[in-house]
């Protein structure tokens, strides 16, 4: 077992927080604060490869392993969360499309994705099926040598600024549950499709939301990803990476915001000397960096145990993202506190690094959801497996 890391993920990680501080960290807080869609910036971490990470290489993508993957977003995330949080559902999306699409469509669309030229959204959510998204009801009817697609999707991070649709429809009957759903890969374009308002976020403010209604949008048969009803299948390897990658969110805003507490310390004065002389205040920082590397290790665990194909790999990501999200926002927020007053003003970046953090412990499954799969996975037969 070797905790270090390769002199390969060591490159990653710099070229990765070169590229953060270069790009992101300039501009992060006006995105926020206007509401700008960084299509630039992402071009540019697609330069890099960074659109592409675990993307198939058969699309131009690096098909890196999911525990490098963590380790670039965690170095952008540390900067701008809410603009790599982005970058990993496309990575997501991406992937899908690298894995599952037919040949025509991974020729359209594969490295236009994976190099960031085009962007692309993941559309699961609807308005009546979050965490029960087996009762999802779009549909999709195959007529003749197309899919007629009909339904709305919600809270979908990017749409209306983004190329491409992966989208999760009903192909079979409600009863059919989970087994009755299909993948596919809608141009974001195509007729038939209108979207929302933008929704006024608490953070995220760097990626537009939107619902997204489907009226007889008509899709060549092809843009069916894999085989009929293998739709959630599918969805549910893409929210095993996908919990891994924003739990790494969640460590790299920890990360950002413990850099800026430390420094914070070191030159903030009270009484006649820096507060970092403060014993209490030591203990807090203390405590703040050990669940930050606990959280790390337990991501970087999860993201070993996906790349190997374990059977428990699954209730490892539930328990890395339950674990990271909470971890790293009580860290951003011990990080505010110790900022004072300052902390809560726009000046200072941890008022927008804990408003982008909070809504990790919501998505890719909440986290009182994590606790069911993992809760169920350990009163199971072979339970005992599930936690060597």
């Amino acid at each position: 077992m070797d905790f270090e890391l390769t002199e390969e993920q060591s490159a990653f990680a710099d070229t990765a927080r070169a590229f953060a501080q270069a790009e992101l960290a300039p501009h992060a807080a006006e995105w926020d604060s206007k509401h700008v869609f960084p299509r630039e910036a992402i071009a540019k971490a697609g330069g890099l490869g960074f659109c592409g990470l675990y993307a198939p290489e058969r699309i131009g993508g690096l098909q890196l392993p999911r525990l490098d993957a963590t380790l670039v977003f965690e170095e952008m995330a540390a900067v701008d969360p809410s603009t790599t949080a982005f970058i990993t559902i496309h990575n997501m999306a991406t992937w899908m499309l690298g894995t599952w699409g037919a040949d025509g469509v991974r020729t359209e669309w594969g490295e236009a994705l994976t190099s960031g030229k085009k962007l692309a959204s993941y559309c699961l959510t609807e308005p009546g099926a979050g965490s029960d998204a087996a009762s999802l009801k779009t549909r999709a009817e195959l007529v003749g040598h197309e899919y007629v697609i009909n339904g709305s999707k919600a809270f979908i991070s990017g749409a209306g600024a983004t190329d491409v649709l992966v989208l999760m429809a009903r192909t079979g009957d409600a009863v059919s549950g989970a087994g009755g759903i299909s993948a596919f890969v809608v141009p974001a374009d195509a007729a038939g499709i209108s979207y929302g308002k933008k929704e006024e976020k608490m953070g995220w403010n760097s990626q537009p939301t939107r619902t997204i209604s489907f009226d007889n949008v008509r899709i060549p048969a092809d843009h069916l990803l894999g085989r009929e009803g293998e739709g959630f299948k599918i969805a549910m390897k893409g929210l095993d990476g996908g919990r891994i990658n924003i739990a790494t969110c969640s460590v790299g805003a920890a990360q950002g915001a413990l850099n800026a507490a430390q420094q914070y310390m070191q030159d903030r004065k009270q009484f006649g000397k820096p507060i970092a002389r403060f014993q209490a205040l030591q203990f807090k920082l203390a405590d703040m960096a050990t669940e930050l590397v606990a959280a790390r290790q337990m991501v970087r665990l999860a993201a070993s145990k996906l790349d190997a194909g374990d059977p428990n790999a699954s209730t490892y990501c539930a328990m890395a993202k339950r674990f990271a999200t909470d971890a790293g926002f009580t860290v951003v927020n011990d990080a505010l506190q110790l900022h004072g007053g300052y902390g809560y003003i726009r000046e200072y970046p941890l008022e927008r690094l804990l408003r982008d953090a909070r809504v990790h412990q919501i998505l890719e499954g909440t986290n009182e959801i994590m606790r069911v799969i993992v809760g169920r996975r350990m009163l199971e037969g072979d339970a005992p497996d599930v936690i060597r």
